[in-house]
């Protein structure tokens, strides 16, 4: 056996070498163009799908809520008498065991329907119409208080001052 042969292919080839040389032939590098196997991915195309079905989605949502908020809220004009600068508004609400105790519940199934006389109905008006001044005097007072304390807890703070020179 000649090892030359082995390495550069110089010199008497053995019989025996020829033979496995002959066997593995077909094991062989063979160079070609790497193939790859080309299958198709949906997924970018049902992403993209899905992300405009939600789009048109919420718009179609968005423009149903502010169609419906569009309308404009109709109040009836009440002139309620305005007290004068030296009155102040007196603010006692009724303890709760009174006001229990004067108005039970009823419940919707047991209410029978009276006709209400229109005296009735203007009193009712006009109990809950100074009811709500009250109530905005009273929230007026009190974001006034928040913001004094506000300003108070904060430290003393120079806004708006810019350096010169």
């Amino acid at each position: 056996m000649n090892d030359d042969y082995l390495w550069d292919k110089t010199g008497q080839p053995d019989p025996q070498i020829q033979q496995l040389e002959e066997i593995l032939g077909t094991l062989r590098y063979q160079p070609r163009p790497l193939a790859l196997p080309q299958k198709r991915n949906y997924f970018p195309l049902l992403a993209i799908a899905a992300s405009l079905l939600l789009a048109l989605l919420a718009g179609g949502i968005w423009l149903r809520v502010r169609s419906r908020n569009t309308t404009p809220p109709q109040q009836a004009k009440v002139e309620t008498p305005t007290p004068s600068p030296e009155q102040k508004p007196e603010i006692t609400p009724k303890p709760p065991e009174t006001r229990a105790a004067s108005n039970p519940p009823i419940l919707a199934r047991n209410r029978i329907h009276k006709p209400r006389s229109a005296s009735s109905v203007l009193r009712e008006r006009e109990e809950a119409l100074m009811a709500k001044e009250q109530l905005l005097l009273a929230l007026r007072l009190t974001t006034q208080k928040l913001h004094l304390v506000h300003m108070k807890t904060q430290p003393n703070q120079i806004k708006n001052q810019h350096r010169v020179g």
